[in-house]
Formats: structure tokens, sequence, C-alpha cells
């Protein structure tokens, strides 16, 4: 199979179930929109980060490859069977949410995004992952989209906000609060 197909030349791509659109639909910025923060996240991988953090990272790259592809099927011609999303997953966010967030101070303010490389890999993660939400939410107005889909996102956004002040903490960077001039 070649790479190119020289069938998008003229600015249209094919979705699941072979239906025709512009690349400039919403639902290809979904789509690429959940890829790039896929993207980001392997970034964030390769970084020095624990065993266990690059699992789960795997682990939430895997559901983005399965939102992707509930993005990229045409919900009325589109019969493949996709992967499923499951409440679990959307559990699993929550939990790490919650075991992350016992060890790091309460929040008593809005942070600069930064303070190392890692964590600001997690806060351009984060707002790639809120872009993402956005657009899926745009999406969903004009065509249902797979129920599990958003929450996904917003948990997953919030994964990634907990995540960099866990990280911040581990890694002994400084958590600057952000302090309006007045």
């Amino acid at each position: 199979m070649k790479v190119y197909t020289k069938k998008g030349d003229q600015g249209k791509t094919g979705l699941i179930g072979g239906t025709r659109v512009p690349k400039s639909s919403i639902r290809i910025e979904s789509y690429g929109t959940v890829d790039e923060l896929n993207s980001y996240l392997g970034l964030l991988r390769d970084k020095a980060i624990d065993e266990k953090s690059k699992e789960d990272i795997i682990y939430i790259q895997d559901r983005l490859f399965t939102i992707g592809s509930w993005l990229a099927t045409d919900p009325e011609k589109g019969k493949m069977e996709l992967p499923a999303l499951f409440e679990e997953d959307i559990k699993f966010l929550e939990e790490e949410i919650d075991r992350m967030d016992e060890s790091i101070e309460p929040m008593r303010f809005f942070v600069l995004p930064g303070g190392h490389e890692t964590v600001s890999f997690c806060h351009i993660a984060r707002c790639v992952c809120r872009r993402a939400e956005r657009l899926v939410t745009a999406l969903n107005e004009e065509s249902e989209i797979n129920s599990l889909i958003m929450p996904y996102l917003n948990r997953l956004s919030d994964y990634l906000f907990v995540y960099g002040r866990f990280l911040t903490v581990k890694l002994g960077a400084e958590e600057i609060p952000w302090k309006p001039k007045k």
C-alpha cells in the first residue's frame, strides 16, 4: 500500500464509509486535532518520566486512536466495526486525577504554564485537548457523535492539568502563581 494516493490533491479526503468531505470540515478538524494531541502525548512519553506514567500515556494514546476512528467515520455510511470506548476509560482518568491530587497542594490560584520542559509539554497537550474538545462539541451540534467522546476529552484535559502539577512537584520545578496586575 502506498502512502500517497493523490485522492486528496483537490482538498477532499475520505471518511470511513467512503464519503468524501472537504479537508476543512469540522469532522476533519476534530480528528486531526485529536491526532495532534496524540502526538504531543508521544513527546511527553519520550521525556524522563516514570514507567507507570509512560504506561498510562500509552493507554491514553490508544483511547485517542479509538476516538479518532469514531470521528473519522461517516455516521450514516460507516459500517466498519469500530473499537469501543468505555465508561471505564473515563473512570481511569478520574482515578488517576484523584491519585495525583492527593500528593500535591490544593489549588489556591491559577498557575503560569511552565517551570520544566516536561511540565510544559503537559500544558501544551492540555491546550490541544481543550481545542479538540471545542471542535468535537461543534461537530456534535451538526452530527451526533459517540456520547463518551466529549466527557473523555473533558476529563483528559483535567488529567493533563493535574499531571502537569504533579510533575512540577516530582521534578522539583517552581509553580508560579498568576497574580494579576492591579
